[in-house]
């Protein structure tokens, strides 16, 4: 079972919209499933909790930048006394095509500093993680350059898809075993 779903990307005006920010979005849009409003706690995130079929349901952002995030997240998790295993962390990749998620159980960053950061912060890569895709890099294009960039006009339609069928995931993957929601999300692009 979930209690903290936290999302990934970078907080101010500056990075709104841009590739980076999808796990922000799917947050904002479980917070807005749930009518759990957002509300800033501390320098170093945004939070809301919701009451999902009796227990608390917290769901935050990072106000630090994404390369920091893991200090955020640590701070919350030992504030809340969660063990880091029930927690779900939501996270662009750029190794997925548009539109593709993949729940994974734990595992490495993946080249991705939102996440390493989180690990080294955790002492650990086990736990929960969605990925959603927002690739592929494109011959020529800086890394940085691509997922700090908003999306291409013919990108938002899909995007806007992927951020609805990720919102159900989580909601889904808040009462249900890992395995189960792996194998109803991971086989099927959004």
């Amino acid at each position: 079972m979930i209690s903290l779903v936290a999302g990934l990307g970078n907080i101010g005006a500056a990075y709104a919209g841009t590739r980076h920010n999808v796990g922000f979005e799917v947050v904002r849009g479980v917070a807005e499933a749930l009518r759990a409003g957002v509300r800033r706690s501390t320098v170093e995130y945004d939070w809301a909790a919701a009451t999902v079929n009796s227990r608390e349901l917290i769901l935050m952002m990072p106000r630090l930048l994404m390369n920091r995030s893991g200090v955020a997240i640590g701070a919350l998790l030992q504030r809340e006394n969660i063990d880091p295993t029930r927690m779900l962390v939501v996270v662009d990749d750029l190794n997925l095509s548009l539109g593709r998620l993949r729940f994974r159980p734990g595992g490495s960053d993946g080249g991705h500093n939102g996440l390493a950061s989180i690990i080294a912060a955790l002492g650990s890569e086990n736990f929960p993680r969605l990925r959603l895709g927002i690739g592929p890099l494109p011959d020529n294009v800086n890394r940085a350059d691509f997922v700090l960039d908003c999306f291409e006009r013919d990108e938002i339609a899909p995007k806007d898809k992927m951020i609805d069928t990720a919102v159900e995931a989580v909601l889904f993957a808040i009462d249900h075993c890992l395995d189960e929601v792996m194998s109803k999300y991971n086989v099927n692009p959004a």
